[in-house]
């Protein structure tokens, strides 16, 4: 479903040039929730950002379904971002005097959709990450991770086919961030619509329970477990 080759990205020029991709391979699969760690300034992020079409790469290609980009600015992939690739992050980012019906619909209707439209699938998204009975409560009426729930409503309300989630139990506390995985795994491996997650985490308990890990290390990445990514194992990746 996703296919990075060959992934390039340097910042800088000269003796300040700075190499943080060196060359990223990976592929995900339809319905496949997939693990990114590795350690602070690797280049995870900057991973994230070239497919989610918020960045270029100096070189590479992404193919996703049958869209293929990776050298393409943002001005290039507004079609990716707006119909292919959600986003979830560790800040909620929902509108405080909206409810959480709105907070979605409204994302929904700066895409273009119909507003009758967008509050069908707003309501459909947010019953689907079981918050049927919170649809009209505000941000602060909602537990951390109630808002991050409203949050991945928002995502998967646009039925795009990949999510990228950046460190998105950041701020919750432990069960709430392992309820929201496995909200990850229920919606990955769901029957009638299956999507991809690829999620950065740097919590390897919850990376262990993804259904697959990667680690991303000096600008490459390589099928991971627990010991290597808490560097326990003293090999180096390939």
């Amino acid at each position: 479903m996703l296919k990075v080759s060959e992934l390039k990205k340097s910042f800088g020029t000269g003796g300040n040039r700075l190499d943080v991709l060196k060359g990223v391979e990976m592929e995900i699969q339809n319905g496949e929730l997939v693990a990114l760690m590795g350690p602070s300034g690797s280049g995870k992020s900057t991973l994230l950002n070239i497919i989610g079409g918020l960045m270029a790469a100096d070189s590479g290609e992404i193919e996703l379904n049958e869209h293929q980009y990776g050298r393409k600015g943002p001005a290039g992939v507004v079609d990716i971002r707006r119909e292919h690739v959600g986003w979830i992050f560790q800040d909620f980012h929902l509108l405080n005097h909206l409810s959480a019906i709105d907070n979605v619909a409204m994302a929904l209707e700066i895409g273009g959709v119909e507003a009758k439209i967008a509050q069908e699938k707003a309501i459909a998204a947010l019953k689907k990450v079981g918050l049927g009975d919170r649809m009209t409560h505000k941000p602060e009426q909602m537990s951390g991770g109630q808002q991050q729930r409203v949050a991945i409503a928002r995502a998967i309300a646009g039925d795009r086919p990949l999510l990228l989630a950046d460190e998105p139990t950041g701020n919750l506390d432990i069960q709430s961030g392992k309820d929201v995985l496995q909200l990850f795994k229920d919606l990955c491996h769901d029957k009638e619509q299956p999507i991809s997650i690829l999620l950065v985490t740097h919590d390897p308990e919850l990376a262990s329970k993804a259904d697959r890990m990667l680690l991303l290390n000096d600008g490459r990445t390589a099928a991971s477990n627990i010991r290597e990514a808490w560097g326990l194992d003293g090999g180096e990746e390939e």
